[in-house]
């Protein structure tokens, strides 16, 4: 069983005697023993993590990274509202775990979730390279699929971006573990090989809702092992040999689905053909296939949107044009091999396609597609496809010397790939570079541990750090909640500070969008008591988050209960004698209505103003 997918140590053994000759007259090909083989890959790999140690030194904590450790700073780890959290349509527990022991260990301290992500990619590319050996041995080939795998932009923004290498990573390290593990299962029949993919596949599923695509990738390249190799019936092959996998993965992509529609709201988008087939054309002529050849080299970015490829015109008509002569040549060269090309088209269709109908829609760019992160598990599948195409047999006839890739042919086009690809590192780095959140944050710390003993009102956070449509994600107490040092984030506070675009904390004062009318006490303006009063203002509020300055004179030390006419009520705390306190509340109408809570409280309101909070001129 185990001869049947196992690499040829000789080519001849699967092209014929015929073959073999004519390769002893070939021109020198690669000359590595296995041992020295794998040093080389072990190397590249250690390099690879190199350069993304330096692209994540220039990074920084982005957008839904924020939300996620907001999130962890405020809700218990363990609890189903924060691991079962519908983050976007999202099933993730299992990075939501990961981020709040990251929070908990150290709250925005960017070393944790970088060492994080390399640990990740680390088993990402060891997981890659033990499949790489079984689809093709300890043979110097093996270095040609894993060099695009390691230094392939196309892993790159999904990699620098912590919340999206929480789903990315696992994913991968998914795909080449089980993908593996089926390979050894179907050769040697051991359960062991069943159950540790089972426990990948499902540790996988905890962090990434696409990860339900592992098995059928791992079938899909069994099947097509077999049919290089030449078996009659591939598929029925792979079924029999790796049931012990299939159906009790099978069977757990069943209940895991229906965890999911039950768990997360997927909001589908109004199908446009029109604008699908132009978010279909940016997401592969513009983002997938320049990655392929070491693009895009260039990245654009609108902030605080993420970066997106930007390939120069050349490159994508170049790219198209090689991929094309790739296949082709790879058909013509290689028996068998046309279904490994037809796989791959079909597992990027269904991400694009994904994408599309869960991401498009009035308020979403085309360049989107562009980011890549929603292409990025299919740099694994594209190296697998690479091992697979590598490991067929040599068509008849095309073994003669100037037929077949040469050893300085093949160095010289991976060089080519990384040194493009490094390029392309680069000018991302310098666009991730451009983060306003980490000065943001830098700032933020050292106001609010300034002023400890102070509330702060709740507020949104900078527009370039988390826009509104996150809320109510990017309230202050929601970002900066997690920090040690700070004050208490409250709804009402004696004194009125706001943070501003950089962090930095600074006095600020209510706009008069519309004013209390004065009261009909003589000097006293509206009296308040344990009973509801109505205090009318000027003009009507539309509904929305405002802000009221109540001056009074307070007979005690207490707490009086504070809402406009269409809104919630909140409690507001006072202090004996005349002051002002700055209340946060939300809702609309002609009133504001304020009663005391407790009958020996009594206060004298006067007029003051209802708006937004804006800094002191």
């Amino acid at each position: 069983m185990r001869a049947e997918m196992a690499v040829p140590a000789d080519p001849a053994a699967v092209e014929g005697p015929a073959a073999g000759n004519r390769r002893r007259r070939a021109p020198r090909r690669w000359q590595l023993s296995g041992t020295r083989v794998l040093q080389i890959a072990l190397a590249l790999i250690a390099l690879q993590l190199v350069v993304r140690a330096v692209v994540l030194s220039r990074g920084y904590f982005y957008w839904d990274d924020l939300i996620l450790t907001g999130r962890s700073g405020s809700l218990s780890l363990l609890s189903s509202e924060f691991l079962f959290y519908d983050h976007d349509g999202h099933f993730m527990p299992a990075a939501f775990l990961a981020a709040g022991l990251a929070t908990r260990l150290a709250p925005y301290d960017w070393l944790v979730p970088a060492l994080m992500l390399l640990v990740l990619q680390a088993l990402a590319s060891l997981a890659l390279l033990r499949l790489l050996r079984l689809i093709l041995g300890r043979r110097p080939v093996i270095l040609i699929p894993l060099v695009f795998y390691l230094f392939s932009p196309l892993t790159l923004p999904a990699f620098a971006w912590w919340a999206a290498g929480l789903n990315a990573l696992p994913l991968q390290i998914g795909l080449a573990w089980v993908t593996g593990d089926a390979i050894r299962l179907c050769r040697t029949g051991s359960a062991r090989h069943a159950i540790s993919g089972f426990l990948v596949f499902a540790v996988s599923l905890q962090f990434f809702e696409k990860a339900v695509l592992v098995p059928l990738v791992a079938f899909v390249a069994v099947a097509l092992i077999y049919r290089v190799d030449g078996r009659v019936r591939p598929i029925r092959t792979a079924l029999s040999r790796g049931a012990l996998f299939w159906a009790p993965a099978l069977l757990l992509a069943a209940v895991w689905s229906l965890i999911y529609r039950l768990t997360v709201t997927t909001d589908f988008a109004p199908f446009d053909g029109a604008s699908a087939i132009e978010m279909v054309r940016h997401a592969t002529s513009n983002g997938l296939l320049p990655t392929l050849f070491g693009g895009p080299w260039t990245w654009d970015r609108w902030p605080p949107s993420p970066p997106w490829a930007d390939p120069p015109e050349g490159l994508i008509a170049a790219s198209w044009v090689l991929a094309a002569a790739l296949v082709v040549a790879s058909i013509v060269w290689k028996r068998r091999v046309a279904w490994v090309w037809i796989a791959v088209g079909a597992y990027v269709f269904v991400s694009v396609t994904a994408m599309v109908v869960t991401r498009s829609g009035a308020d979403t760019t085309f360049e989107l597609g562009q980011t890549l992160r929603y292409l990025t598990d299919s740099a694994v599948i594209i190296a697998i496809a690479l091992a697979l195409v590598l490991r067929a047999p040599v068509r008849a006839g095309r073994t003669a010397p100037g037929r077949g890739p040469t050893v300085a042919s093949a160095v010289a086009a991976m060089s080519a790939f990384v040194a493009g690809s490094l390029v392309s590192t680069a000018t991302f780095a310098d666009s991730w570079q451009d983060n306003t959140t980490r000065d943001y944050l830098a700032n933020a710390r050292s106001a609010l541990a300034a002023h400890p003993d102070v509330p702060l009102l709740e507020q949104p956070v900078s527009i370039w750090v988390l826009l509104p449509v996150a809320h109510p994600h990017n309230l202050v107490s929601r970002v900066l909640g997690p920090l040690p040092d700070r004050p208490e984030f409250a709804p009402a506070t004696p004194e009125l500070r706001m943070l501003d675009d950089d962090g930095r904390a600074v006095d600020a004062e209510v706009t008069w969008v519309r004013a209390i009318d004065p009261g009909p006490a003589q000097g006293c303006g509206h009296r308040i008591g344990s009973d509801l009063v109505e205090l009318p203002l000027d003009g009507p509020l539309a509904r929305w988050e405002w802000t009221v300055r109540l001056n009074y004179l307070s007979s005690a030390d207490g707490e009086i209960v504070v809402s406009l006419e269409q809104g919630e009520p909140v409690v507001v705390p006072v202090r004996n004698g005349p002051n002002s306190v700055f209340v946060r509340l939300t809702g609309g109408g002609d009133l504001l209505e304020l009663r005391a809570m407790g009958p020996d409280l009594a206060l004298c309101v006067g007029s003051g103003p209802v708006g937004v909070v804006v800094p002191v001129p």
